[in-house]
């Protein structure tokens, strides 16, 4: 089951029966079957990371009752929960998954039961499941590394979660379900709700024309003077293309981003095609705070340009 995206927390009777808020962790969607006949670590597309996370695999061995699990696969680390570390725990199999386990322990983050005890649960109401999940950790049948999703009723909460405060233990946002929803295979019945932020960076390069540019690619300066990709916006509304396109200037060959390759979109193989400009215009943008090594992972929403701001006046990168 997914979760359509929101800009905010929905009315109450948008979805069956009250609402029930869960924290969104960052990290791998994952079913996890802990059956007595079948161990299994499947992603969202049906991928099977069981080798890449074998001390979950041996803790789901171990449940003694046969469960299927939807969760939130994650690993903590520098007091927070690092998607870059959990990438990077994907890539491995046999002995070295072993030893990156033991390096980088996992977590699962479970919220939902989808079968339990032989008798599949899908059908039954949200509230019924999530009753049945909190026993399960409750009576000592699931503890660590699963480790059960926090959820409230209570509205105020669930908009203390979208604090971007939050977001920088990562825990991305919210999701939004309904006490008597059934659980709809593939359909985005859920809703769901990012913490964002706002932040400042210089337009380094465009896409599309210059003179009136589809996005931006924005940069800052590490601490050793590199200049760094950080984000890259939305498609710009058709306003802001024209006033950008009388503002930035092409950049000539000794440009820092001259030659660099940058990918076309998070973990695509495609590059994208861009022109770099003079970095000297400073924006603010709209972003989550899912960021890795400083770059943001989903794209931004351009907001306005900062006169009052220029380059040399932000903040080093890390700083």
């Amino acid at each position: 089951m997914l979760a359509e995206s929101r800009q905010t927390l929905p009315p109450e009777g948008v979805l069956p029966g009250s609402l029930h808020y869960e924290q969104k962790p960052d990290g791998f969607r994952a079913i996890v079957f802990a059956r007595a006949d079948l161990v299994r670590v499947q992603s969202r597309q049906g991928s099977d990371l069981t080798p890449a996370f074998p001390d979950i695999a041996q803790a789901a061995a171990l449940v003694g009752e046969d469960l299927v699990l939807d969760a939130e696969l994650v690993v903590p680390h520098e007091g927070r929960l690092h998607f870059g570390e959990l990438q990077r725990r994907a890539r491995h199999r046999g002995p070295s998954a072993i030893r990156a386990a033991a390096e980088r322990p996992a977590y699962l983050i479970v919220f939902d039961v989808l079968e339990a005890a032989g008798t599949e649960l899908i059908a039954r109401p949200y509230r019924e499941r999530r009753a049945r999940l909190e026993d399960l950790f409750a009576s000592g049948v699931l503890s660590a590394p699963f480790t059960l999703c926090p959820a409230t009723t209570d509205r105020a909460t669930a908009l203390d979660w979208l604090d971007p405060a939050w977001g920088a233990a990562g825990i991305e946002g919210v999701v939004v379900k309904g006490a008597e929803q059934a659980y709809h295979m593939g359909k985005r019945a859920w809703v769901k709700v990012r913490a964002r932020t706002t932040a400042e960076a210089v337009i380094c390069a465009v896409t599309g024309a210059a003179t009136s540019p589809s996005s931006l690619l924005l940069g800052r300066s590490d601490a050793s003077g590199r200049l760094r990709l950080i984000a890259r916006t939305t498609p710009l509304p058709t306003a802001a293309r024209r006033d950008l396109g009388t503002r930035v200037r092409p950049a000539g060959p000794d440009h820092p981003w001259r030659g660099r390759r940058f990918s076309a979109g998070w973990g695509s193989r495609g590059e994208l095609e861009f022109d770099p400009v003079h970095p000297e215009i400073v924006v603010e943008f709209l972003a989550d705070t899912a960021v890795d090594d400083g770059r943001y992972r989903h794209s931004v929403r351009f907001l306005r340009v900062r006169e009052d701001l220029t380059a040399d006046q932000l903040p080093l990168l890390g700083a």
